[in-house]
């Protein structure tokens, strides 16, 4: 009988989770489990034999993940035919002696996991699910079962790669989250509808969603198709138990939606993370010869509107080619904003008319960045930037405070990687970072195309103008150069510079960057005196205080401000036509005399 055939007889029982009875047997999940294929086979035949002896149809093989990408993380990447030969021999052998069909299903999963998809490119993706099906089909599968696809392109690319090796059957599962999409934000009408053009005999879901989640999405997809569907939920939620997981849902339960999953219309039932061979027994006992119900197929699956925000001020500027003069100010220390507002009504009246809010720089406590500029915004009306770092911070809290910014109105950031404030016993060695600044970049650069961290599709697309630093003192100038480059490549549409002191280096970058042809604003921040100059020159890294400025301040004595001033405004005419702007630093107790007078330089 082909599984075909049997499709049409009655429902199907696929078996359960792999992965949780290895782990429950002690293994970490964080190794390789297809990897046990080689190194205990025997553990693994007991648990394919443990779901033989349950009543299934179907035996998936301890494949998922057995691809050169996934292996590699753990050492074991030229392994990879080894493994999933391995892994089709332990599962056919455990179906020996059994006098009824079962049909063993090579498990494929996705090339790569969520959060590398967007490092990978898609035929690298091809070749390593190409390597795999092909040892599959060799060791001598019945059918190929894609499993938990969070992204329908990556589905397809797996089907069609599949469909040109082999012509044995294809079951084709998405996976779906609890918001009835997939993590690619396809929806069941979309997925049903793709894959009905494609050479699968059968499609459906596994994973991620727990029974009556699941029940949901079969009755979906059975709107939109009339191809065999698929169900294999999760044992509902995992709670930590130790170093532990356990997955309260119990087989009576579960074996309760499977048959109200096949009485909506799914030709196969099993169970994925969670499930055990107890929750499958429950599952064949409950549905005898049970029949899916069927359905027609329906019209094509509507296109999504897509709305697009406006533009911040600066990028107008920058379009129309206006010189741009902004000031920079810091959030003040003590949690308040009084004094940032007084600051910036002060620098308006003297036609500053764009702050940049630095990130922040101080143990003590502060109003963000972000919420400064929200505030000064609304306060002062004029247009505020802000700056955000990525240290401390999760991919998905910078994306939940990005969309909540820019839902507030905020069109422009400036991105940077950023540091901690110094402290504790080892101040230098505080702080987590997820990503850093190009990492960043490449999310804000999504959320303007509409898509979030994971791929997802957005209801609107962002219209973020994004900034990035780049250091004409750093110390490895090739180094910085490539990072400089790597920004814009991945997003970034104008780039300010950190303090300059001397022009010769910032001109030589200016020239290496200038076929990326994106707009660069100079930092300025006019010395103070002889020991700021020397403090800047030699403790702090990647500055470059040229001698003839430190002889200059060092010269200037009680005129250090008049002479820092001077310093800058004759740096500023030297770079004036190098950059599209500048950016006048207030920190470290300046005063409005201090960088008044570049305000409006002459050409």
């Amino acid at each position: 009988m082909t599984f075909a055939e049997a499709l049409d007889e009655r429902a199907l029982v696929c078996d359960g989770a792999m992965g949780t009875m290895l782990h429950a047997a002690g293994n970490s999940l964080d190794r390789a489990l297809p990897e046990l294929n080689l190194s205990n086979p025997e553990l693994v035949s007991t648990v394919h034999e443990s779901y033989v002896a349950a009543g299934v149809d179907i035996l998936l093989t301890n494949t998922f993940g057995a691809n050169r990408l996934r292996l590699a993380e753990h050492g074991r990447s030229t392994s990879v035919r080894d493994i999933n030969l391995a892994g089709v021999r332990v599962a056919r052998q455990a179906r020996r002696g059994v006098d009824r069909t079962i049909f063993v299903g090579g498990s494929v999963s996705p090339a790569v996991s969520a959060s590398q998809r967007q490092s990978v490119r898609a035929d690298e993706r091809v070749e390593v699910i190409r390597d795999q099906v092909q040892a599959l089909v060799d060791g001598g599968v019945d059918l190929l079962v894609l499993e938990a696809f969070g992204y329908l392109d990556e589905l397809v690319e797996a089907v069609e790669v599949a469909a040109g090796l082999t012509e044995l059957p294809i079951l084709a599962q998405a996976t779906f989250t609890a918001e009835g999409v997939t993590p690619g934000g396809e929806t069941p009408h979309e997925v049903a509808g793709t894959l009905s053009e494609l050479p699968v005999v059968a499609l459906g879901a596994n994973c991620t969603v727990g029974p009556q989640r699941m029940l949901s999405v079969v009755e979906e997809l059975r709107r939109y198709t009339t191809f065999p569907i698929s169900a294999q939920p999760n044992a509902g939620l995992p709670r930590r138990v130790g170093r532990r997981f356990e997955y309260s849902v119990n087989g009576d339960y579960l074996a309760g939606y499977a048959r109200r999953c096949v009485a909506a219309g799914a030709s196969v039932v099993g169970g994925c993370c969670g499930t055990t061979p107890t929750h499958i027994r429950d599952i064949v006992t409950k549905l005898g010869d049970l029949r899916p119900k069927q359905q027609r197929r329906a019209e094509p699956a509507p296109r999504r509107p897509v709305v697009q925000p406006e533009q911040s001020g600066l990028a107008q500027s920058l379009a129309e080619r206006r010189f741009v003069v902004a000031a920079q100010i810091s959030p003040p220390a003590g949690g308040g904003a009084e004094e940032a507002t007084e600051l910036v009504v002060k620098l308006r009246e003297q036609g500053i008319d764009l702050i940049f809010v630095a990130a922040l720089g101080s143990a003590r406590a502060q109003v963000s960045s972000a919420s400064l500029t929200l505030h000064l915004e609304r306060e002062v009306g004029v247009e505020t930037i802000a700056t955000v770092t990525t240290w401390d911070k999760t991919i998905m809290t910078l994306q939940a405070d990005l969309l909540g910014v820019h839902t507030f109105g905020m069109r422009a950031v400036v991105c940077e990687t950023g540091n901690p404030p110094l402290r504790g016993d080892y101040p230098n060695a505080d702080g987590i970072w997820e990503v850093d600044s190009v990492g960043l970049i490449e999310l804000l650069a999504g959320l303007n195309d509409g898509r979030d961290c994971n791929g997802l599709t957005l209801a609107t697309k962002t219209s973020f103008h994004i900034g990035a630093r780049f250091n004409p003192g750093a110390e490895d100038l090739d180094a910085e150069l490539a990072r400089a480059r790597a920004k814009i490549n991945t997003g970034a549409q104008f780039l300010i510079t950190r303090p300059v002191y001397e022009v010769d280096t910032l001109a030589a970058m200016l020239a290496e960057l200038s076929e990326e042809d994106v707009p660069v604003l100079m930092a300025v921040s006019p010395l103070v005196g002889f020991a700021e100059a020397e403090y800047l020159a030699h403790e702090v890294p990647d500055v470059r205080i040229p001698p003839s400025v430190l002889a200059a301040m060092a010269e200037a004595g009680d005129r250090g401000r008049e002479t820092g001033l001077k310093l800058a405004i004759d740096l500023l005419t030297e770079a004036r036509p190098l950059v599209q702007g500048v950016v006048l630093v207030m920190r470290d107790g300046r005063k409005l005399a201090d960088v008044l007078p570049l305000v409006r330089p002459e050409p």
